[in-house]
């Protein structure tokens, strides 16, 4: 390695790691100290990862401010230095920092206003996929119902948030107050996905969470009327569970229906 490829590297260390070693190789200048001139870079490299933070958790920026919001965007900066060439993909961990890091875990709507907006962000940017109108499911025969097998969208993905961080989002994207956060005695059963080109969500009841969450395991749709069968009414499962199917393709949610498999 060239004595500056080494220099270069030296350099990255201490801006990512808060190795100091390159300080041997930097002069004073003429007012400041190496120290205070090296400090600018490792500032500003931060602040530049802070402020794609903010365009990527506007909402959570919102609902902290702006000095609260820096203070923690600079721990997690220190804490999970960029490795991806991609400012897009700097604050995928935040949500689990915010969940598991003090002080902000004592806080768990900060984790789950994360985890929303994360969900909707990578909705927007996820893949295309086929979308399964109603049409399509004409052309299997009753008999076969029985059999059938369902892949979700590219864009679709579940989470369940322990507090009321949902109408804490939907107010501050009104720009109105938000209610006081609380901790939920049951966890919101969230669905993600992109429709058309607009990312969106909204709630499921823990029979229709629980529906979603085996058929997009594979589970064939008259495994799934039987597992609605023990949540609720066993004589109306049928008619239910083609009820969240209807929901599912009317909203874009499906890419493919096969019979087994």
């Amino acid at each position: 390695m060239s004595d500056f490829a080494r220099q270069q590297s030296d350099f990255q260390r201490g801006i990512l790691a808060g190795d100091d070693t390159v300080l041997a190789e930097i002069l004073d200048g003429p007012s400041e100290k190496r120290e205070t001139l090296y400090g600018v870079y490792r500032f500003a490299y931060g602040s530049r990862l802070v402020e794609a933070m903010r365009n990527d958790h506007a909402l959570l920026h919102s609902y902290l401010g702006d000095e609260m919001f820096d203070e923690m965007g600079h721990a997690y900066v220190k804490a999970k230095p960029s490795s991806h060439p991609n400012l897009r993909w700097f604050s995928q961990g935040l949500p689990d920092f915010l969940r598991t890091t003090a002080p902000y875990s004592d806080h768990p709507v900060l984790s789950d206003l994360a985890a929303l907006e994360k969900a909707l962000n990578d909705a927007f940017d996820a893949a295309d996929g086929p979308v399964v109108e109603l049409t399509d499911m004409a052309g299997f025969a009753p008999e076969i119902w029985n059999d059938l097998t369902f892949s979700p969208h590219p864009t679709a993905s579940r989470l369940d948030l322990v507090t009321n961080a949902s109408a804490i989002w939907l107010a501050l994207r009104k720009e109105e107050d938000p209610p006081d956060a609380i901790t939920l005695k049951e966890p919101a059963r969230l669905l993600a996905w992109r429709q058309d080109v607009t990312p969106m969500f909204r709630d499921l009841s823990t029979e229709e969470a629980m529906m979603w969450d085996e058929a997009a395991a594979g589970i064939p749709f008259g495994v799934l009327c039987s597992m609605l069968a023990t949540y609720d009414d066993p004589d109306g499962a049928a008619a239910r569970g083609a009820g969240y199917l209807h929901g599912w393709i009317t909203s874009g949610l499906l890419s493919g229906v096969s019979v087994g498999g």
